[in-house]
Formats: structure tokens, C-alpha cells, sequence
């Protein structure tokens, strides 16, 4: 039952990779809406945003250094699960609970770091901000969808 549970989660996270793939000005795009609304939200003195930034994109580029390594190694493989042997899939499914413990890894050390230039009420209000970013991300995408599914003979 175990191994099930990682395979459900290994397809959840593939579908939503796939959701998150975007064309690169896309990325770039959103990259800039997100540093705008978490400019806004947090409401950082000048003296706080000089020291936040940079922290926090060097946890953006590490998490982005390690998904695109997740997404050669793992997710190729999860594609065509039927193609591997059950030892190669278990050494997927082991593969992919390193990614994951790295990514938990690297948040908890940008969440301390964070939590030492800003104060606590505005590391939580990052927290926060950025599910709400996420959130609002995908309503807009979904909304797109259907207005584009609208327009379809």
C-alpha cells in the first residue's frame, strides 16, 4: 500500500508540473507579477527589501535548480511506468523522495533566513502571500481555460 501511496503522489506531482509548464516569457512574466505582489503585501522598508531579496531569490533559483533536475531524472521515467522493472521504479520512487527532502530542505533554510531580516509576523505574512499567489495563479489560468474552451466550435 505504501508503494501505491508514492506512485499517486509521483502522477499528482507530474500532472502538476505539467500544469505549471509554461513558455519561458511566461515564467519570466509571472516571476514579475509575484515580486510585485509580495512587494506589496509584506510592505518592506527599504532597509528590509535590501536584505530580503536576495535571500529569497537564491531560494527561488535553488528550488529552480532542483526541479528541473527532478523534472530530467524522475519525471521522464514516470511517464511510461509500465517500461521499468519494479527495482527500477522503486529507485524512482527513492529518487523522488530525495528531490522532495531536498526541496524541504532548502525552504526550511530560506524560511530561517528570512525569519532574521524580516520580522516573524512578515515571514508568516510571506507564507501566506505566496499560497495567495499561487491560488490567484491558478483561478486566473482556469478562467482563461474556459473562456478559451468558450470559443471552441
Amino acid at each position: 500500500m505504501n508503494r501505491l501511496k508514492y506512485i499517486i503522489i509521483v502522477l499528482l506531482l507530474f500532472v502538476s508540473a505539467q500544469f505549471y509548464a509554461q513558455k519561458p516569457h511566461d515564467y519570466d512574466k509571472i516571476k514579475s507579477l509575484k515580486i510585485a505582489f509580495l512587494t506589496e503585501r509584506l510592505n518592506l522598508s527599504s532597509k528590509e527589501a535590501q536584505a530580503f531579496w536576495p535571500i529569497y531569490n537564491e531560494y527561488e533559483n535553488n528550488r529552480g535548480k532542483l526541479r528541473e533536475k527532478e523534472h530530467t531524472q524522475v519525471y521522464p521515467k514516470v511517464k511510461e511506468p509500465e517500461k521499468l522493472s519494479e527495482k527500477e521504479a522503486s529507485a524512482v520512487i527513492e529518487l523522488f523522495l530525495e528531490f522532495e527532502q531536498k526541496e524541504e530542505d532548502i525552504r526550511k533554510d530560506f524560511i530561517k533566513k528570512a525569519a532574521g531580516v524580516i520580522t516573524a509576523k512578515k515571514t508568516l505574512l510571506l507564507l501566506r502571500s505566496e499560497e495567495e499567489f499561487k491560488r490567484q495563479l491558478i483561478r486566473k489560468y482556469h478562467q482563461k481555460r474556459g473562456e478559451s474552451n468558450k470559443n471552441r466550435p
